[in-house]
């Protein structure tokens, strides 16, 4: 038959599980902290690539805003509409505020 450990042999083996556990966390704890500056830089510089793609987006948008603006302009200038003046104004300022926006931002954050 086993021989049934006594009760210090059992305290003593639990502290030593204990040790090991909190060492085995302290060694991930430090090996994930070194990492943080690094991990922080490459996502400065993975969204400063991605800035220059969706500034050339908002400029792609605020061409196909400007074209479908400009053709529903036409229709209405054609059906002789009372608020034509006020559309145009309209599509004209959201293209305007795409650009506007776009350059700004890059202008303001530096990118």
């Amino acid at each position: 038959m086993k021989k049934q450990a006594t009760l210090p042999e059992q305290k003593k083996a639990t502290a030593i599980a204990t040790l090991l556990l909190l060492f085995a966390v302290a060694l991930s704890a430090q090996a994930q902290s070194a990492d943080g500056n690094a991990g922080i830089s490459q996502a400065t510089q993975m969204v400063r690539g991605y800035f220059d793609t969706g500034t050339s987006l908002m400029y792609a948008i605020g061409a196909v805003v400007g074209l479908v603006g400009a053709v529903k302009v036409y229709q209405k200038w054609n059906g002789g509409e009372p608020d034509t003046g006020k559309v145009a104004a309209a599509w004209f300022g959201s293209c305007i505020f795409l650009v506007v926006v776009a350059t700004v931002l890059r202008s303001f954050f530096g990118v």
